[in-house]
């Protein structure tokens, strides 16, 4: 028997979802995981912090205070298009927004950082944007309220070659129409 992959993954998808066990909503069971270790053995327990760590750390509230404060900005981790937990309150209070007003449309506009091919970031743009217009219907937006765009890395948000200009660019802006 074969079974449509795409359908039994977004079922497994919405009953996470719904039971609330997961912390990203994938689009498809195959999402790359990365699993991360402590740099030079500090670690939990040691009493250090990772100092010796090549990755800086990214504050990503800095220069979009306004966007983030209407809740209208959802960031990804590199070369992922899996939502995080920590923007689940954005996109439940865009849905209870939706639901209020089903006359109420929205944009998804996907975006990444500079980072690879055009084709290749356009093509992760419309899954970032994808993801996000699964989750709002999850939460009970319609489809016909919804648009999924992608713009890969012509739009960035900040200019710069750095991680922090990076994390600022791999976003999902939720924006009206």
């Amino acid at each position: 028997m074969i079974v449509n992959t795409k359908l039994a993954g977004l079922v497994a998808i919405a009953s996470l979802f719904i039971a609330g066990c997961a912390s990203d909503v994938p689009l498809e069971s195959k999402t790359p995981v990365e699993v991360r270790q402590p740099v030079g053995g500090t670690g939990a327990g040691s009493g250090k912090g990772v100092t010796d760590s090549p990755v800086a750390s990214v504050d990503l509230t800095k220069n979009d205070a306004g966007a983030n404060a209407a809740g209208r900005v959802v960031y990804f981790d590199y070369d992922s298009y899996a939502v995080k937990d920590e923007f689940r309150p954005v996109l439940e209070a865009q849905a209870q927004a939706l639901r209020a007003d089903r006359n109420k449309k929205l944009k998804l506009e996907g975006h990444t950082d500079e980072r690879g091919g055009s084709e290749y970031n356009l093509a992760l743009g419309q899954k970032r944007a994808q993801a996000v217009l699964k989750s709002l219907t999850l939460l009970g937006a319609t489809d016909g309220q919804l648009e999924a765009v992608s713009f890969g890395k012509e739009r960035p948000a900040v200019q710069g070659s750095d991680e922090a200009a990076y994390a600022k660019n791999r976003r999902v802006e939720i924006v009206g129409r």
